[in-house]
């Protein structure tokens, strides 16, 4: 029974009864509808993926819409994050009304896209928003969020076993030249233990 439901569904996505579901946005205006979004979603910072269009206008049969050719002859497309933008390169898919322009993330956070010229004459300006670029906490795994808090814990134990150390060595009172010698060399290796735990806690924060 499951293998029958599964082929009925696989036909129907054939067909076109069913489409996937993506996190795109649609503007209307007259008479195209332009739909931005994301190639691969949820975007992910740091894995290459595409700003892609849909621009479509009302077919020959009422209710039913077609591609349109040729759309960024005319029409500048610009991705905006904060106060920074950049003007896109735009390619065009082999479906007629689709196309696609590659990026890759490189922040968490909010994108815009600002669409402006005209289409065939019909003046166009107008701002899209996209889904939000994510971290890619969100395809970890195994989460690293344990393992971390563990070298933090093992990083405040072993300094607080080097200040214990010092203190220790300071409350020794020293006799002789040979004393001396001793406790400089001993603070010497705890200055080096204490510059590798340093190194350990940079490296730490780095690879978060």
């Amino acid at each position: 029974m499951k293998i029958i439901v599964l082929s009925i569904v696989g036909i129907l996505f054939s067909v076109g009864l069913i489409v996937p579901s993506f996190a795109h946005t649609t503007v209307e205006v007259e008479p195209y509808k332009i739909e931005v979004g994301w190639g691969l979603e949820p975007p992910i910072v740091g894995i290459r993926n595409d700003f892609v269009f849909k621009i479509t206008e009302p077919g020959d049969v009422p209710g039913q819409y077609k591609g349109v050719p040729n759309v960024f002859k005319n029409l500048e497309a610009t991705a905006m994050y904060g106060g920074v933008s950049k003007v896109i390169e735009i390619d065009s898919d082999p479906r007629i009304g689709y196309y696609f322009s590659p990026v890759i993330p490189t922040k968490t956070g909010s994108i815009m896209m600002n669409l402006k010229g005209d289409i065939n004459g019909i003046p166009i300006d107008v701002q899209i928003p996209v889904e939000d670029v994510e971290s890619s906490a969100v395809l970890d795994f195994p989460p690293t969020s344990g393992s971390s808090n563990q070298d933090v814990t093992s990083l405040k134990n072993a300094i607080s076993s080097l200040q214990r150390e010092v203190s220790s060595m300071k409350d020794t009172p020293q006799t002789n030249v040979n004393g001396g010698a001793a406790y400089d060399f001993a603070i010497f290796g705890l200055s080096i233990a204490a510059a590798a735990i340093i190194l350990a806690i940079i490296a730490l924060i780095k690879r978060k």
